[in-house]
């Protein structure tokens, strides 16, 4: 992976991050689009992430949890709202209940969007969050970082890929 930038813009209550990888936009759109896939890097290194529910279309769901390196699951969900392969995936995004129910709070918006771009893929992942006290709370938990880090692991999948 190519890191190129991260930014957030506080009167927005946003927090945007791109990176660019080798591989073509429908290779990298199936590492959004496949929940098996998916779970290979959603979450950083050490917090594999497990999807429970995973309804690919305009308003489906999905569920999943990150397990923790002490055994904890910390769980999330999602409700996809446009999707419009290879290139733009948005979906609402909020922490949950153990078992996936939506947690009190309201929700983020996370939109990926990948272009070509000098033979890459460019992948920006914009978080819109609802309230500056979420942004600040998800910022002082490490979501920065920690997309960083889960993106990283996009780049050894392909890697994989290209062994095979």
């Amino acid at each position: 992976m190519t890191f190129i930038e991260s930014s957030k813009d506080v009167d927005a209550l946003t927090l945007t991050i791109v990176s660019e990888y080798d591989a073509p936009l429908e290779r990298i759109w199936q590492l959004l689009s496949d929940p098996r896939q998916l779970e290979r890097w959603w979450g950083p290194p050490g917090y594999p992430a497990t999807f429970e529910v995973f309804e690919f279309e305009p308003g489906g769901r999905a569920t999943y949890y990150m397990t923790t390196p002490e055994g904890t699951k910390a769980w999330g969900w999602w409700r996809f709202v446009e999707i419009e392969p290879p290139v733009r995936l948005a979906l609402d995004d909020g922490f949950a209940e153990e078992g996936g129910a939506p947690a009190p709070g309201e929700p983020g918006r996370f939109i990926t969007t990948l272009e070509e771009h000098d033979g890459r893929t460019r992948m920006t992942q914009l978080s819109r969050f609802a309230s500056i006290g979420q942004l600040e709370e998800l910022l002082a938990m490490g979501q920065e970082q920690g997309m960083i880090e889960a993106l990283s692991q996009i780049e050894g999948i392909l890697s994989a890929d290209v062994a095979r």
